[in-house]
């Protein structure tokens, strides 16, 4: 057997190293990819092989070359089975809200899988009530913004259940109706008002590490100040749509703004949401998405039921899915790389709908929250379209 020992290969001309037949690698350690960021991935005077592997550093994930394109090493229905919980597949975490039977700001966290259908299960509660639970996750994490209390973010364990603990806080004191996203190392919270001392509408883009605990940083601006945004993401971009520029919800906006996640810096435009009239998709839709493809659904000054979707990736207007079961504004949303889930709502009510994201058309009955109400509920999951 042959073993070859190199510290340098030189003068291979720009295709690199041929092994021909079978190569083995004989070693206790572990083989390190070409690793680059996705720009990386078509390079001046070569061509890319079938079968390429490489590591990219933007969606810190695995890809591979076949039928002419990239593809991400990722794992659709993450394995739940810790514990006493012996359910599998992807995890759906509602969080806070507001409720009309006192007190009104609730700390309840339910949880759902994904796959099945059914009402939600009591998962614990928030250090304390909040009227605008906005949420981010990785796969084993959820941050909830617990904004209408103090600047304070909660995070618990996907895979356990119980109640949440101190991760940190916002930039802004009382930061409430924000957007959230994020990737799988990445949390972002996005516009939102600051009703006291007196109400002011935010354009501030918050981060932090997801894995880690301290509090936010500063990553850059919106193009727009508002409030009630909705918030999806791939692993490489987030996105975030519509809002209220003005108080008493006035002011509607159809912008749609887009960051890359694993940068800083200002916001840049989008495209716009179809719907523009005061009972449009602009303020408080639930945002959700898998890797390639994000939704919006409900939303409006007055409630509406139109799902409205976008290709991530690319930049442009919104285009009409599909409709909920049910008119709903200020609700709560999450996914799996399948399916996205809408949650509670105005008018009052505790419904969950969902659809498969990849198949245009109307939402299904999946069941309801444990409480009777949930509107401005915060949405995540162990599976959404950034991880």
């Amino acid at each position: 057997m042959g073993i070859l020992r190199t510290n340098t290969l030189s003068g291979i001309g720009t295709d690199g190293p041929v092994f021909d037949g079978v190569t083995r690698l004989d070693t206790f350690g572990y083989v390190v990819p070409p690793v680059g960021v996705t720009s990386d991935r078509t390079l001046a005077g070569v061509t890319t092989a079938q079968g390429s592997i490489r590591f990219n550093t933007d969606s810190q994930k695995l890809e591979f070359f076949a039928q002419d394109q990239w593809f991400e090493m990722v794992i659709d229905t993450p394995d739940l089975a810790v514990g006493s919980n012996t359910g599998a597949g992807a995890r759906g975490l509602f969080s806070g809200g507001y409720t009309p039977v006192s007190p009104n700001f609730t700390n309840i966290i339910d949880y759902v899988t994904i796959s099945s259908t059914g009402n939600a299960i009591d998962f614990g509660d928030l250090t304390s009530g909040t009227v605008d639970g906005s949420s981010c996750s990785s796969s084993t994490r959820a941050l909830i913004a617990n904004s209408n209390v103090d600047n304070r973010i909660d995070f618990v364990t996907i895979a356990s259940t119980g109640n949440a603990q101190d991760f940190g806080d916002v930039t802004t004191l009382s930061k409430v109706y924000a957007a959230s996203a994020s990737n799988s190392t990445r949390g972002i919270w996005a516009g939102g008002r600051n009703p006291s001392p007196t109400l002011t509408i935010l354009n501030v883009i918050d981060y932090v590490t997801i894995a880690s605990i301290g509090n936010a940083q500063d990553f850059g601006d919106l193009t727009v100040a508002r409030a009630n945004v909705s918030g999806l993401s791939s692993p490489t971009r987030a996105v975030f749509s519509g809002g209220y520029t003005g108080p008493s919800f006035s002011g509607l906006v159809n912008t749609i703004d887009f960051i890359t996640i694993s940068t800083l810096g200002n916001a840049s435009d989008f495209g716009d949401l179809t719907a523009t009239s005061s009972t449009g998709i602009n303020r408080g839709a639930g945002g959700c998405s898998n890797s390639t493809r994000g939704l919006f659904g409900g939303g409006g000054y007055s409630a509406h039921n139109i799902i409205e979707y976008i290709t991530i990736s690319t930049l442009g207007n919104s285009i009409k899915f599909g409709e909920l079961t049910r008119a709903n504004t200020v609700l709560g949303a999450c996914s799996s790389p399948t399916r996205g889930l809408f949650a509670g709502g105005f008018p009052n009510n505790n419904t969950i709908d969902y659809v498969t994201i990849q198949a245009q058309g109307n939402a299904v009955d999946f069941g309801d929250l444990t409480r009777t109400s949930a509107r401005h509920c915060g949405g995540c999951s162990n599976a959404h379209g950034g991880l």
